[in-house]
């Protein structure tokens, strides 16, 4: 199993070595969650398996009959009048070890001014972005499951649109007698059929994910570590708005990053945590160090890059808050509700 493992991680690491971050690829939406979970746990828990539906579609190969027959629904109130949300359904076959799964997502924009090249508004137009994510997880063992999905995202800004679809492929190793899980994913292998303008056809955000959790035996905590976008070492890029400071002397400019490895590495984690309060409570934090670093204030951080949140049972719902803070603008706050359609 280990020469397996390490075959699947070589051969999707290669097909993830031209990908590129956000604002450099197309259809970057793929990349935002709805799920108040995964929101408060940084943004990203792709090695969770517990039964929750809500992370599907980040991670296929966490699916298994446990989902069976559950309906999720989630909504975020974004920024600037944006607002986007997912329903989610899954169904397993016969024989429980296959589980297949659906996510319809919605991301809107509202509606924008239309300016002339003065700067005058001359009307109105809308921005929206649809996702459609059918999954499929094969339980290979007590241990081992594996996973893919299909999405085909739509997005459609003033007069121009563009189609796509991308595939995501997954393994998860859970371990319940250890209370530990380990999951890697690659995400977003994709093809843009029709491009926003002639001749111009964008990559996608493909990124490479290895994920790990660990619930302590004797303690109610469940901790979380997530790698992202292990297919590039350096995410750092020059912001125009840190400030430049010069040596008086010589006039040399003084870098202000002295922590360069670190600071590399720590790009790549996610970190969360969740504190278990009973079968019915559960409180959630989360610390997503490269969204601080890109999107706080030189002069106020405040606590950008920080999440937190709570999940807890009512009758038969699974309610879920996460509120992300990603800039001092303020946060961004999830819903997500859960409910089991085989109980009713």
């Amino acid at each position: 199993m280990g020469n397996r493992l390490l075959f699947f991680i070589l051969f999707f690491y290669a097909l993830n070595a031209t990908a590129q971050l956000g604002g450099l690829s197309t259809f970057n939406s793929l990349n935002v969650y709805g799920s108040a979970r995964v929101a408060a746990m940084g943004g990203n828990y792709i090695a969770i398996k517990d039964g929750d539906i809500n992370v599907m579609a980040t991670n296929p190969s966490l699916m298994d009959s446990t989902m069976s027959g559950k309906l999720a629904l989630s909504y975020v109130d974004y920024y600037a009048g944006s607002n986007f949300g997912y329903a989610s359904y899954a169904r397993s076959l016969r024989n429980k070890r296959l589980t297949l799964g659906g996510t319809m997502q919605f991301l809107s924009h509202g509606n924008i001014d239309e300016t002339d090249g003065l700067g005058f508004v001359i009307g109105e137009f809308t921005a929206s972005e649809y996702l459609l994510t059918t999954g499929i997880a094969f339980q290979y063992d007590s241990l081992w499951s594996l996973g893919a999905n299909l999405k085909t995202v739509y997005a459609s800004f003033a007069n121009y649109y563009s189609l796509g679809a991308a595939v995501d492929v997954a393994a998860t190793f859970h371990q319940p007698r250890r209370r530990f899980t380990a999951s890697i994913v690659v995400r977003n292998i994709g093809y843009q059929f029709i491009t926003f303008s002639e001749d111009n056809r964008e990559s996608f955000p493909a990124e490479l994910q290895i994920g790990f959790t660990k619930q302590l035996k004797h303690a109610p905590f469940r901790f979380s570590l997530v790698a992202e976008n292990l297919q590039q070492w350096d995410l750092t890029f020059e912001n125009p708005n840190n400030p430049v400071v010069t040596d008086p002397v010589t006039g040399d400019v003084i870098q202000g990053n002295t922590w360069e490895f670190g600071d590399n590495l720590m790009r790549h984690m996610v970190l969360g945590t969740e504190v278990l309060l009973g079968e019915n409570f559960m409180i959630r934090v989360g610390y997503n160090y490269r969204r601080r670093q890109e999107l706080k204030l030189p002069d106020r951080p405040a606590t950008a890059g920080f999440s937190y949140g709570f999940g807890m049972r009512i009758s038969r719902f699974q309610v879920s808050y996460g509120r992300a803070i990603y800039h001092a603008v303020g946060p961004a706050n999830h819903f997500t509700i859960t409910t089991d359609l085989g109980k009713w």
